[in-house]
């Protein structure tokens, strides 16, 4: 079996038809793969739509919508990281599940940062993506009922968290700068919200119901970036078979976000150049050219000024981007807003577990306050969903932070201790494991740290006796054999 097949057409006999029939759409470029999945949700009772590229499924939701969009990582053209990031900027209504075979936290983070309900990893059977799809209609729905009021569900605006003076400065220069068309440059370092405060503009602004698509210019090579940007035509180069529209061509009528712009090389910057004077470019391989009406704004993390004295950066295409500049300030200068970022993470990590959020000792609380975060609001959220993902009804304490944080003080005291640390735990998360199975890994390792008494056990893990022996069940859980050696 390759690493793009899943479920096989063989074993989805199995299937059940369920009463919470729902449109469901499934996206890989692996035609079996997508043809399996479609065929066990089929046999489960769903109307199901398939398609091969992202791309394509973006031009199809602007006639069609569903309940769930069932969405490959890894494919051509358009991953599905990028695809989630460009349905955050659109209302949709449907929860996303994201299929990978390289699973590990860091990409379900970000997958849940960007808006995905979960995420399932290959090989999979038939009853874990059936129970999933069910999950994502039934949260989908329980949302409908409610009105999506929840900040931390909304696919509205983006939300813009902190009472600071600076971000009080941001938010009034967001929504001057909204008011326009004219390019804007935003500055910051890595993690600071740039591609948000991006959204932010585009949202405010008379674009709003337009596209906006992006570009994340550090991932591609020159030679792809041309091609991604403008588009080619069929044959305009090995491995081209079949024509592909650009970033820009998608962007008509809205707005093109070009993030990390410093990473686009000199010759290509020309080019880009052409297209912010004169709004036309031509795809690679054809001489027709195109007109489009697109806005642009920029990210970057680096000192613009600087790249051009090196010569690494043209001086007229800054000109032409820092129209509007903004600079986004970094957390450590705005530390009176973490614990209000902290309650949001909290809030939308709990939703996306179906848990109710987690709690924070004050020491945890103060611990994050005074840190200085070199990875901004990036890392704090990231430091929130781990902590909300490990943590089972326990109040998160400072010593389980701190094994989490950069140069953070570790303290000796055994007294404040996570369960992971009592238990001898490795604080580190392993890469190739999912949310599931990383509370599994938790409650079996408490358990035989207490040699199987279940009580202990779930007092230890701050949960009740038959939620423990329920997920215990759940599991098939075999106490194991003690070595009388």
């Amino acid at each position: 079996m390759t690493t793009k097949q899943c479920v096989m057409p063989s074993i989805a006999t199995s299937a059940v038809v369920t009463s919470a029939s729902a449109r469901v759409l499934v996206i890989d470029d692996y035609r079996q793969a997508r043809e399996s999945m479609a065929d066990v949700l089929r046999r489960a009772g769903h109307q199901v739509e398939t398609l091969a590229s992202a791309i394509e499924a973006l031009k199809v939701l602007q006639r069609e919508s569903f309940d769930v969009i069932v969405t490959d990582l890894q494919m051509p053209g358009m991953t599905g990281l990028e695809f989630i990031h460009h349905l955050h900027q659109r209302p949709h209504g449907a929860q996303v599940l994201m299929v990978t075979a390289h699973a590990s936290v860091a990409s379900a983070v970000d997958a849940m940062r960007h808006g995905a309900f979960d995420y399932i990893e290959k090989p999979f059977n038939v009853d874990q993506l059936e129970q999933l799809v069910e999950r994502a209609i039934h949260h989908g729905r329980l949302l409908d009922r409610k009105g999506n009021l929840e900040p931390a569900a909304s696919s509205g605006p983006p939300v813009m968290i902190g009472t600071s003076s600076s971000m009080q400065i941001l938010r009034t220069r967001i929504a001057q700068v909204a008011r326009t068309s004219e390019t804007v440059l935003i500055t910051g370092e890595s993690g600071t919200g740039k591609e948000l405060v991006a959204r932010a503009i585009h949202a405010a602004s008379s674009r709003a119901t337009a596209p906006l698509v992006s570009l994340n210019c550090p991932v591609l090579s020159a030679h792809l970036m041309e091609s991604e940007l403008f588009g080619h035509e069929r044959g305009a180069f090995t491995g081209a078979e079949s024509p592909r529209t650009g970033r820009f061509e998608l962007a008509d009528g809205g707005t093109i976000l070009l993030d990390e712009i410093t990473e686009i090389e000199l010759p290509l910057q020309a080019k880009l150049l052409r297209v912010l004077q004169e709004r036309s470019f031509e795809r690679v391989g054809s001489s027709t050219t195109q007109n489009v009406d697109v806005r642009v704004l920029a990210t970057t993390n680096r000192r613009l000024r600087d790249e051009v004295a090196a010569g690494r950066f043209r001086e007229d295409l800054y000109y032409r981007l820092a129209v509007l500049p903004i600079t986004i300030p970094p957390l450590r200068e705005r530390c009176e807003d973490v614990p209000q970022l902290v309650d949001y993470f909290l809030r939308r990590a709990a939703q996306r577990l179906q848990r109710p959020p987690c709690e924070l000792e004050p020491a945890a609380m103060q611990l994050l306050v005074e840190y200085h975060w070199p990875g901004n609001v990036r890392e704090l959220e990231n430091i929130v969903t781990r902590a909300s993902v490990l943590n089972l009804g326990l109040p998160i304490s400072a010593d389980q932070l701190r094994d989490w944080l950069m140069d953070a003080p570790r303290h000796g005291s055994i007294a404040g201790q996570t369960v992971a640390a009592t238990i001898g735990m490795p604080q580190a998360i392993e890469p190739s494991l999912n949310l599931d199975e990383m509370e599994r890994k938790l409650i079996e390792a408490t358990l035989d740290r207490f040699d199987g008494h279940r009580a202990k056990t779930a007092q230890a893990l701050g949960i009740g006796i038959r939620t423990l022996s329920g997920k215990l069940k759940a599991y098939g859980y075999a106490p194991r054999a003690k070595n009388k050696g």
